[in-house]
């Protein structure tokens, strides 16, 4: 019997030794105590005392850098019921970030080096009836990393800070979307636990969908197939003391129960399979339902552990082709034709986000017409509640361990605490339903291939030996029905180079970097894992956290709230190749957004444009952790950017893909996710942006399923010219011959008009000129608001209305014009 107790009460938090601000001192150094949260950390701690402002805001960052080199001590005291006879107490801690000594009641339990990992400590003989001590210290962790390098030799990273010295969210240490935040605390839940007799220790849990008779699926599962046979392969770890009576073990999902007995005194594993006959297929969104059955562990006859299961059949396809080796992701036997963002945290602070926070950005990227969520290196393994989430709403889970884009010691110093990490990790989340890929890290074998390490490192080794055994063979062991691949990008001959389009994944960045974004048509990956175009925060989000008078694009509280190498100059890059130069700052902010939205509408339309050669467009990022200009389609604030728009656009089941295929030429491409072919008649419109009538012509396409096919056609030739492809049921497409700064645009004119509609506003815009890329940012004037789309380009007589959800405004007609209407019209004017 297992009795477990929370300690989240009375917590203290107090400083032990760092460069404190000498007004902070006295109120920070013990004796001095602070309240604090748990799970929290000091920032929010401090932040919530009043003792330091707001880390995210203007430019608190480095007002706030004093706190990455300090000490810090967190204390409680409890009282617990005396132990019976025969009775073990531990004390649990489901995360400690991140290099800490733990004390109780005077006595050294241990020491802790890894935040991605639980620990516990036997307090048996420790626990006592009143006024029980835990003391945790923690210790800088960027002082830990610098020593360690002096011990260890360096090992490269991306950035200066040698993040890859502890095992601690790399982007903590800063990086191009994000600020430095070395933070310590307690981040997840602590708690006494006692028993006696016996108890629950571990549980993991392996699924799968078979075919008839239990047999491996021969042939791809069709939506509603009888037959089927679902199994959940639940391990049990139950410890036992001497003389007890045997635990009865029982699991219970989709109406079957099998049971099981422990005998055994000490530690023992017991396995329990369920096999489910007839149950529903759970598939990733797009390709059907998401089924989910209640699963039950009881010991002793009292429920002891619960998850929702998905029976699914989870597979990678690596087969060489005559162009290289793809990488197909299979749900069930069927490709699946992946449509997905980057996910770093949701917040700098991991312990703010709720199970609230992870539905509503999750439900944006469903919205946004995504399957597949990669869950990136540098951040965290993440929550329950998130995979909860991926679980009902069907998004694929690629589960990236936590490495990257730096080269990581193998000595035992390291290679022991990741050992256990990677087999908590693994043994937690094995089993989701939504769980598709694991990878064993980020940009790290590129990083040797082509940064530099290769020389700094010599014969050190530097994680190879992570990513090609020790993890592979632990998913081999704890999850061997979820595929693995060792990194990303990812080449399956380790001898070539890792980033090309024509083997594996491939992340794209020569273009943002280098490039304009119409030089993603240069690039034909198998499978584009990273691509990304970077804008501003929403205006309302940005006006929220920088407070530079006047606002300007060098203001200096801006650039701390932009990160990226030369990002400003990027930027830049993009407004003198498509845009005449913004007359404001409020007309830069436009211009560098609808860039952003235009770059991922291209590139995401021409990986998806090239299936089935290319069977996944993933692009960073879907979210933002703090106020910044980045590469994230949501901000911090949960404000859909313009960007988010484009996604959802370019996400389509069935589109038409206009981009230029040469002097005189376009290509038109037709796009079919779904399961049945597409048979279409499409309309060709030629136009000019200055007016006239459009002319039109027909063609026929055909399109098989999860495919695409292409043609050529010819562009107008006059340089103000626009190419249109219109078919019943999708989304126009529109090609225009030259830039906004070449040819301009007309004058905006439009007939708008406003009503009040339940929940919001209809605003109904009637064209009067061509208007392109016609967007609604209400967000400025209705905090919260929710717009229903954007990015419409209209001819002459067309409307768009478009569907405001937030609060009452005391002057609708704000929605009417500049700055909330707004197009491209308007930086070409």
């Amino acid at each position: 019997m297992l009795t477990s107790t929370t300690l989240d009460s009375g917590w203290q938090l107090s400083l032990l030794d760092g460069p404190v601000p000498a007004d902070l001192a006295a109120r920070l150094r013990l004796p001095a105590t602070v309240p604090a949260t748990v799970p929290g950390c000091v920032h929010t701690d401090l932040l919530d005392a009043g003792l330091i402002p707001d880390p995210l805001d203007g430019d608190n960052e480095e007002r706030l850098k004093w706190m990455w080199r300090c000490d810090w001590r967190y204390a409680t005291t409890f009282d617990a019921a005396a132990l019976a006879a025969g009775e073990h107490a531990e004390l649990a801690f489901d995360g400690l970030d991140t290099i800490a000594v733990v004390a109780f009641n005077g006595t050294e339990l241990g020491r802790t080096d890894n935040q991605f990992r639980s620990y516990r400590f036997d307090v048996t003989h420790l626990l006592r009836e009143e006024g029980n001590e835990l003391v945790i210290a923690f210790t800088s962790a960027l002082n830990v990393a610098e020593e360690r390098t002096r011990r260890y030799g360096d090992y490269p990273t991306a950035y200066p800070v040698p993040f890859s010295m502890v095992r601690k969210a790399s982007c903590s240490f800063g990086w191009d979307w994000g600020p430095i935040t070395i933070t310590a605390g307690i981040w997840k839940p602590v708690r006494l636990e006692r028993w006696t007799g016996s108890r629950l220790r571990e549980v993991r849990l392996g699924v799968d969908l078979l075919g008839a008779g239990g047999e491996p699926l021969a042939a791809p599962v069709t939506p509603g197939q009888a037959g089927l046979v679902g199994v959940a392969r639940l391990t049990a770890q139950v410890e036992r003391a001497e003389g007890e009576a045997p635990t009865q073990l029982s699991y219970a999902v989709g109406g079957q129960t099998v049971t099981a007995s422990v005998s055994e005194p000490g530690l023992s594993e017991v396995v329990l399979e369920a096999r489910v006959a007839g149950p529903q297929a759970w598939w990733p969104r797009g390709y059907g339902e998401q089924p989910l059955y209640d699963s039950v562990l009881s010991v002793g006859g009292e429920p002891a552990w619960s998850r929702k299961v998905g029976f699914r059949h989870m597979g990678i396809d690596l087969s060489p082709d005559e162009v290289g080796a793809p990488l197909r992701l299979l749900v069930n036997g069927e490709l699946i034709l992946a449509k997905g963002v980057n996910w770093i945290p949701d917040d700098v602070f991991f312990t703010r986000v709720t199970a609230a926070d992870y539905r509503r950005a999750l439900t944006d990227a469903v919205d946004g017409g995504c399957n597949l969520v990669r869950i990136w290196g540098g951040g965290l393994y993440e929550s329950e509640d998130f995979y909860d989430a991926t679980d009902e709403l069907g998004l694929l889970v690629w589960q990236d361990f936590a490495f990257a884009c730096a080269a990581y010691a193998e000595e035992d110093w390291l290679r022991e605490t990741v050992l256990v990490e990677a087999r908590q990790a693994v043994g937690r989340l094995g089993g989701r339903a939504s769980l598709a890929l694991w990878c064993g890290n980020n940009e790290n074998e590129t990083g040797y291939q082509s940064w530099g390490w290769k020389e700094r490192l010599g014969d050190r080794a530097w994680g190879l030996g992570y990513y090609r055994e020790l993890l592979p063979a632990i998913v081999a062991e704890l999850d061997p029905t979820t595929p693995y691949i060792p990194a990303s990008p990812f080449c399956p001959d380790p001898a070539a180079e890792a980033n090309n389009d024509a083997d594996g994944d491939t992340h794209v960045w020569d273009v943002w970097n280098d490039l304009d974004y119409l030089h993603y048509a240069d690039h034909a990956p198998r499978f584009a894992s990273e691509f990304g175009f970077g804008g501003p925060m929403a205006y309302s989000t940005l006006r929220a956290a920088v407070h530079d008078e006047p606002l300007s694009r060098d203001g200096a509280q801006l650039v701390v709230h932009q990160k990226a190498d030369n990002g400003f100059g990027k930027l830049q890059r993009g407004i003198d190749n498509h845009f005449p130069e913004p007359v404001d700052f409020r007309h830069w902010h436009w211009a560098t957004q609808l860039n952003q939205t235009r770059a991922f509408h291209f590139g995401i339309s021409h990986f998806r444009s090239l299936q089935p050669l290319c069977t996944g467009s993933v692009i960073w990022q879907l979210n933002d952790c703090w106020p910044v200009i980045s590469w994230a389609v949501v901000d911090s604030a949960g404000v859909r950017k313009p960007g988010w728009y484009a996604m959802r656009h370019a996400h389509e089941d069935r589109m038409l893909v206009l981009q230029p295929a040469g002097e005189g030429k376009a290509r038109l491409a037709a796009v079919n996710n779904l399961r049945e072919p597409w048979h279409t008649r499409v309309r060709l419109g030629r136009g000019l942006r200055h007016g006239g009538e459009v002319t039109w012509e027909t063609l026929d396409l055909s399109v098989e399923p999860a495919s695409s096919t292409a043609v050529e056609v010819a562009l107008p030739l006059e340089a103000d010219s626009f190419l249109l492809a219109e078919a019943d049921g999708v989304r126009r497409a529109v090609w225009f011959t030259s830039t906004d700064r070449e040819a301009g645009l007309p004058a905006p004119q439009a007939q708008v008009s406003v009503d009040r509609v339940e929940g919001g506003y209809r605003v109904q815009v009637t064209a009067q000129v061509l208007l392109r890329d016609l967007a609604l940012t209400a967000d400025e004037v209705m905090p919260g608001a929710v717009v229903d789309d954007m990015l419409v380009t209209l001819l002459p007589g067309e409307t768009a209305t478009f569907t405001v959800r937030g609060p009452e405004l005391a002057d609708p007609s704000v929605l009417a014009s500049w700055p909330v209407l707004r197009s491209a019209n308007d930086l070409a004017n």
